[in-house]
């Protein structure tokens, strides 16, 4: 059954809507793309764009809303604590094998100190980059 789509629908396709609610403040409008809920409209375009990607055949293994722990060490004890949680927006593989993490953030966001510093933590612990889209 097709997803009625209103008229600011900038999207190509007919298996997107916006919610018209603010998600956030920086103002993010919540989209709904095949049944899944997005944070914003950017987010659900990337989305839109991976799974014609992995339908091509040029990626596979795309996972949404992947988690990585963010852990230290006490030094006096040795004892692993879990401080924080990465989430980032994509992950997936090349057609080499390498696995991609991507976050969607706006110019604002990208300034946010939290979000820089878990990045950072992420980047290290796990030895990734993460690609910002």
């Amino acid at each position: 059954m097709p997803l009625h789509l209103p008229a600011r629908n900038k999207y190509p396709g007919n298996n997107c809507r916006v919610t018209g609610r603010r998600s956030n403040k920086f103002g993010a409008v919540v989209t709904v793309v095949d049944g899944i809920r997005f944070a914003s409209k950017r987010e659900a375009t990337r989305y839109a764009e991976l799974t014609l990607l992995q339908r091509a055949g040029e990626i596979h293994a795309l996972e949404l809303q992947p988690v990585f722990p963010l852990v230290t060490v006490c030094a006096t004890t040795g004892e692993v604590h879990q401080v924080a949680v990465y989430k980032a927006d994509f992950s997936y593989q090349d057609s080499t094998g390498c696995v991609i993490v991507e976050d969607v953030k706006s110019p604002a966001t990208k300034k946010n100190a939290v979000y820089r510093l878990k990045r950072k933590m992420v980047e290290a612990s796990y030895g990734i980059t993460v690609t910002e889209t």
